[in-house]
This record gives structure tokens, sequence and C-alpha cells, in this order.
């Protein structure tokens, strides 16, 4: 019975969001938007909850995934004709799913009709361990984050409107996740990445936040175009875009070997999807733009929930992409390399939101390191503590901006620990588990990975995994030093701060002083936030320090009983020693990277402008991100918008101008005989007389044409 309430984790929230529209449309009812959003999460959390029983594995029994149909969706039927039973029923028994129907022939003979079907796709739900962990982070810092929200949005013009949005976005990431095919997958995939476009722009008034919600859709149809080749070359390949069904054939194909050029090509396709979803090299350059939106969209969407989708695709569909010995370790490579090149751009940032935004990057990018070296465990692990301690700081930036009215730049602020002192030590406890601070959530799940990549190398000897493991210890130690040069410069030293110049999109009554509709001033001094954003906060900080020796040993079991298991688990003789030396290498890393903050950003922040006067043009570099968005600009934007203004002229010039020439034939014929079309009789008669002259001389010379013939 608790099975069948899981088709309704992803409607409430979708019911939700009708509701929050309709709420829009009437000023006194929009507070009550922020209520329905919050009781319908929380609705979609209990479920989840409820069913969650069902699916976690006790010792080594097998849970078996179950699949909740809600209605047909798409289906495609072909059929076959036979004149005997005997070939019809034996082609039926060939065909899973056909049906046989026996009819009368032209001839008077019986004939036997299978229908087969050709394309079904289901609007289905997959529940197994996987599913319920993802749902568990959807749905559980959904409801986190909205309730912060409402406190955090009070006042703005667009309250309703963001809680539509939002309703939207966990209807579509809970369609996402509890897919059963990849062609509802797409569903949700898109439907994520349009409430991320939504809500990025959700200050539509701001040059910036347009800008970045165009970015951010278009550098993620490039990822989604290789995501539609790879539905579609699966389906021709496995005959079925039904995630079970295709595991089962390529679990067959990989026993026998029988592999060709699709299978290869399927796992690339999928991966540029979840790269672009997931914002790694090269198609991250939209994530930290996306920082426009309200911070309570940047901890939901853009840090815990959607841009780990491509995480979760690659682990979902994992035995496509261990069929190719190529797929998941350039998976690796690619998480690898991107974890540490966000990580050296962290380093020379001054946005508060935009530092978190490229930490984001690094730690997605440490995920696709421990799926791409078969450690799902370790890679959904991180995902799972990531959504705890990086909604946590983002939220807490965002009570940062709340009592500074907007201020983002950490050159503005200081010693604020007195004027927010719940706000310092609750974002303190997200930088240690950011910086994989011993015991916290970050260093148990940081920890797997790492251990999993050495493993691999060493006990298969490879060079690779351990070369990708020392650049994870490395962004480790970079991780740890920006997590805490942003808290110390924020919180210690002199106190000083400047007043932004908005507040998130008030209304005229929000604690501003105004003149007419223009904003003139704040009226209120630095302060700390209500305990209605402050309680979800509390939450998070426990998960962020708790949810890592808690729950790795529940996580494991999840993705065990899972399509993530690894067909092919590396070699684990040595993995209890590694494990062990890793979690002592991992937490001195930690350790060091935050006594480094500590000395250049708080003890003797002189000594940071001493060394960054040495090393200048590194600085330049990293506070400019690499020049990656002027090189795309120059490489691909300019030409494309010439050739776009080629196009256009052609368009206006050529293309219209034919279009504007074959108009005005009929209008140069009708100009022609307007004269005779004055009213005026003479002027009919006479072209009645020239007219029957004309027929008159016609005739006559066919007469005199026939005799002389």
């Amino acid at each position: 019975m608790h099975i069948e309430l899981a088709k309704w984790i992803p409607w409430i929230p979708a019911g939700a969001a009708v509701l929050c529209g309709l709420c829009a449309m009437k000023r006194q009812l929009r507070m009550a938007s922020a209520l329905i959003c919050i009781l319908a999460i929380c609705a979609t959390f209990g479920i989840t909850v409820l069913i969650s029983g069902s699916f976690s594995p006790n010792g080594n029994d097998p849970v078996k995934p179950r699949t909740v149909e809600v209605f047909d969706w798409i289906s495609i039927w072909g059929q076959q004709v036979f004149s005997s039973r005997i070939s019809a029923e034996s082609y039926a028994n060939e065909n899973p799913g056909s049906k046989m129907i026996a009819r009368d022939g032209t001839d008077g003979e019986k004939e036997f009709v299978v229908r087969k079907p050709i394309f079904v796709a289901d609007f289905s739900y997959l529940l197994d361990s996987l599913t319920i962990v993802m749902l568990y982070v959807v749905t559980g810092v959904g409801a986190l984050v909205a309730i912060y929200a409402a406190g955090y949005m009070a006042g703005d013009r667009g309250y309703a409107r963001f809680f539509s949005a939002v309703c939207l976005f966990i209807f579509s990431m809970t369609t996402l996740v509890m897919a059963d095919n990849l062609l509802l997958l797409f569903l949700g995939w898109e439907g994520v990445g349009l409430c991320s476009y939504l809500l990025i722009g959700y200050y539509y008034d701001k040059p910036t936040a347009v800008a970045a919600a165009k970015k951010a859709f278009v550098v993620n149809r490039i990822g989604d175009l290789g995501f539609l080749i790879g539905i579609f070359t699966a389906y021709i390949r496995y005959d079925t875009v039904v995630i079970h069904e295709m595991i089962s054939t390529v679990s067959a194909t990989m026993q026998n070997g029988a592999t060709d050029w699709k299978d290869h090509l399927i796992p690339f396709m999928l991966m540029l999807g979840a790269f672009g979803k997931s914002a790694q090299l090269p198609l991250y350059v939209w994530l930290p733009d996306a920082m426009e939106g309200p911070t309570p969209v940047s901890a939901l969407i853009h840090a815990a929930t959607m841009v780990t989708a491509g995480v979760y695709l690659i682990v979902r569909l994992l035995p496509l992409f261990e069929i190719s010995p190529y797929a998941l370790p350039t998976v690796a490579v690619v998480g690898a390399v991107t974890a540490l090149f966000a990580a050296t751009i962290a380093l020379c940032q001054y946005d508060i939101k935009r530092i978190y935004a490229y930490s984001t990057i690094s730690q997605l990018g440490y995920m696709f390191l421990g799926v791409g070296f078969l450690s799902t465990a370790g890679g959904i692990f991180h995902l799972f503590t990531h959504a705890f301690f990086k909604a946590l700081l983002f939220l807490t930036a965002g009570s940062v901006m709340h009592a500074l009215a907007g201020q983002l730049d950490l050159r503005k602020m200081s010693g604020l620990r007195k004027k927010l002192p719940v706000t310092c030590w609750l974002m303190f406890a997200g930088c240690l588990a950011l910086a994989g601070f011993p015991f916290t959530a970050g260093f148990f799940s940081k920890d797997m990975i790492l251990a999993a990549t050495f493993e691999k190398g060493i006990n298969e000897q490879l060079i690779l995994p351990n070369v990708m493991g020392v650049i994870g210890l490395l962004t480790a130690l970079l991780t740890a030093f920006y997590a805490f040069r942003l808290w110390f410069r924020i919180f210690t030293g002199p106190e000083k701060y400047e007043m932004g110049a908005e507040h998130h999109g008030a209304e005229p009554d929000h604690g501003v002083r105004t003149s007419s509709s223009v904003q003139v001033e704040h009226v209120h001094d630095a302060h700390e936030v209500s305990w209605l954003m402050n309680a979800p906060l509390l939450v998070l900080a426990c998960g962020a320090l708790t949810a890592g020796f808690l729950g790795h040993e529940w996580i494991e079991r999840m993705v065990v009983a899972s399509t993530a298991e690894p067909a092919r688990p590396p070699m684990m003789d040595e993995g209890v020693q590694l494990h062990g030396l890793m979690m002592v290498v991992s937490g001195v890393i930690s350790v060091v990277g935050v006594m480094a903050a500590a000395y250049f950003h708080w003890l003797n922040r002189d000594a940071t402008e001493r060394f960054a006067d040495r090393f200048v043009a590194t600085v330049r570099v990293l506070t400019n991100k690499y020049y990656v968005d002027e090189l795309y600009d120059a490489m691909i934007v300019r030409p494309l918008r010439v050739v776009g203004g080629i196009f256009y002229q052609v368009d206006r010039l050529v293309i219209d101008s034919l279009v504007m020439a074959l108009g005005f034939l009929p209008r140069a014929l009708g100009l022609a005989i307007q004269p005779s079309q004055r009213g005026a009789l003479q002027g009919y008669g006479i072209g009645m007389a020239i007219g029957l002259v004309s027929i008159v001389v016609l005739v006559l010379m066919a007469i005199a044409s026939g005799h002389n013939s």
C-alpha cells in the first residue's frame, strides 16, 4: 500500500505549483504560497520516509526494484500477420509484450495477427534504494530551503511566483530521479532546466540576471543535445528506453563480449549531458553566473539537487558506461581536473556566492572522480553529504546578504561575529564539512572517494588513478584554504562593513527608505536573521557535522542494492589499510589548509597582500578565472554573432526581397488595369470593342491558317 503512495511524490508539488500561481494573482494571497509550498514538499518527504523501509536492504538479502505505473504515455505498435497459429504463437513468445489476435482473412481463411510493441515509454516510476537516497536529498533539503525562503523572500514582489517555480522544480526533480525510462528522465531533466532558467532570471529587471539565465539555458542545450543523441542511439542499440531492460541487455552483452561501436558512443553522449547539467569542464561556465538568482535557489537547485543530476545519471546507468573501457576513466579524469581547476579559481574570488559556486563545481568533480573509478558508493555518499553542507553554506551566505542589504564583496565586510553570532557558527560548521575536517560529513565522504581511487591504482597497478588521487589531495588542501579564507574574512578581524544597495527585490515598505518608488537608503543596521530562517540552518548544520559517521554504512548498503553497484568492482586487497591511511592523510591536509587560511586571513592579513604582490600574474589569471569566459566569447560567441548577422542580412536583403517581389507582381498587375476600372461607361465600351475586335482577329487568323494547311 505504501508503495502506491510513491506515485504522488511528484504530483503533490505539481499541484502546489498551480495553487501558488493562483496566489500570485491576488496580493492578499501571496503569503499563503510559502505555506502551500512548504506543506507540499514536507508531504513528499513524509511519503519518502513511509516507502523507504520497503527498499532498505537487511543483511545480504537483495531488495528488488519496483515499478509504479501512473498512466500509459507513449506506445507505438507494429504488427505481423501469420497464416499459422503455431508460427504466430512462436513469434509472440519471442517478443515479450506481444498480443495475438485471430481474424478472418480476405480469402475467408483464418489469419493470426501479432501486435508487437515497437516503442513504449510509460509514465512510470522506478523505485529502488538509489531512488530513495535521491528522494531524501531532494525532498529533505528542499523542505528546509523552502522554510528558509519563506523568511528570506518576505516582502518580495514576486513572492508567490518564486514558490510556484520552486514547487515546479521539485516536481521536475522527483520525476527525474524516479523515472523508469530515459524519455521520462529527459522530461524531468528539461523541467529542472526550465525551472533553473526561470529562477536565475527571477529578478528580470536586472540585465545581469537575464544574461545569466540565457547563458545557463544555452550552455545546457549543448549537453542536452548529447543526451538526446545518447537516448536515440540507446534505443537503436537496445531496442528499448526502459532502464531496467537496457541494463539487462547490457549485462548480457558484457558477458558474451558482443559489443559494437554504438556501445562506445552511448556513454560518451550521455556523459556530455551529465557534464552540462553538473557544470564540468568545458561546460561549467553557466554555474557561477547562475548566482544572480535568489540565494535559496542557489542553495537548492545550484548546489544540492539539480547540479547533481549528472552524477545520478551516470550512476543510474552505470552498466552502460562500464561496457566501454574508455568511458569511466574519462569521467574520472574530467572530474579530477575540474575539481582542481575550480578550486584554484575560488582562491582569488571576492563574491561570496561565486566562491561557493566554484566550490560546488569542484565538489561535483570529486563525485565524478569517485564514480569514474567505480566508487559509486563514495560518489553518492559525497552527493548526500554535500547537499547538507553546501546548502548550509549558501543559506548562511544569504543570511549575510540579508543582514548587509545584498552586500557580497568580501573586501567590504569584516569582524561580523558579534553582529551575526548564530550565522557565524552555522557557517563555521559548513566550512568544516566542506574542508573535510576530521569526523565531519565531508571528511568521511571525501575520504571514501580518495581511498577508492588510490586502491584502484595500487591494486591494479595503474598510473592514472594514482595521478588523479594526488590531484584530489591537492584539491582538498585548496578547498580547506578557500573555505576558511571566506569565513575568517567575514567574521574575524576588526568590525567593519558596507551595506549593499538592494534588498533582494523588496517592495517599498520592506526595510528601506524610499522616495516615490526609488530606493534611497536602508534604515536598518547589520542584524541576525529570524528564527524562521535559522531553524532549518540548524538542521542542516547537524547533517553537515554528523551525516558522515551516521550515514556512510547506510549509503553503502543502499548503493550496493541498486543499479549503481559496479559489475566489475575494484580489487580490495589493500582496501582497509589504504582507507585508514587516507583518513590520516586527508585529515592532516584539511588541518593544514585551515591553519594556512587562519594565518593569511586572520592573524596576518598583510602577509596576504605581500604574497599576492609576489605573484601578480598568477593572481590576475585566477581572479579573471583563467579568462575562459573571454576565450569562449572570442572563439564562439562573437563568431556566431557575426554569422548570425550575415544570415540576418541575407534574410533581410535576399529572402525578404524575393518575397516582396512576388507580392509586388499582382500589385503591379492591379495598377496596370486600374485605369480601365474607373466606372466611366465610355471606358467600358472601348474595352468591349477592343475585346470584340481582338476575338474577331484571332478567329480570322485561325481560319486563314486552316486554309493554308
